[in-house]
């Protein structure tokens, strides 16, 4: 797996009702936790990725669809359709359309459009005292053709705020997990925050790739 496009990949997400004393199922708790980060508006993560590859840290900014992603090297812009990805190494700026599937392994948050389809969901124990704070759904492809055959996803009880993200790529064994160190919400982003500006990039080179 490659570090650069698995490390934007983490998270996702009912409250059973007070008259039930039951665990939500796995489908409840992705569509509650979906449903609290449309809720929250503009939003920046700040996380850190263990992979094979090596560790890495980085920042992410959402606004609905859009995001900012900042790691090592990488930055990305996507406006809800053009993505734009500068590599300072090369000092070089691909721009691209992805289709939902290829934002899997660029914006965590495209699984909350994406968990209802080709995977299998359930909820599993953590194993610890976190059993009684935390929510663990397993997502599994039903699909070889998809790309990420196991994704697990750690929730936070009560805010179905993401907490952490273990994946596991398409002939891989090895996972990438992607670890939360910091959620803040209510954000005010100006929608040109998410579309690259060829100004404060003035040597790059622009690779289209459409």
């Amino acid at each position: 797996m490659k570090i650069k496009s698995l490390l934007f990949t983490f998270w996702m997400f009912c409250l059973a009702s007070p008259m039930v004393a039951q665990q939500p199922d796995a489908r409840d708790i992705l569509d509650r936790a979906a449903d609290a980060f449309r809720r929250e508006g503009g939003i920046k993560i700040t996380f850190s990725v263990r992979a094979p590859e090596g560790n890495s840290n980085g920042s992410i900014r959402l606004k609905g669809d859009k995001f900012l992603l900042e790691t090592e090297g990488v930055t990305t812009w996507f406006d809800g359709r053009t993505q734009w990805s500068y590599l300072a190494s090369s000092d070089e700026v691909n721009v691209s359309e992805p289709a939902p599937e290829e934002l899997q392994s660029i914006n965590p948050y495209s699984w909350l459009s994406l968990y209802n389809q080709d995977y299998k969901l359930k909820v599993v124990k953590v194993g610890n005292a976190s059993d009684d704070t935390t929510y663990k759904v397993v997502m599994t492809a039903t699909k070889r053709s998809q790309d990420m055959q196991c994704v697990i996803l750690y929730i936070e009880k009560g805010s179905f705020r993401p907490l952490k993200l273990s994946m596991v790529q398409r002939g891989s064994k090895d996972a990438v997990i992607v670890f939360i160190n910091s959620y803040q919400t209510g954000k005010n982003y100006d929608d040109s925050l998410f579309v690259f500006d060829k100004q404060a990039y003035p040597t790059a080179e622009i690779v289209d790739l459409r």
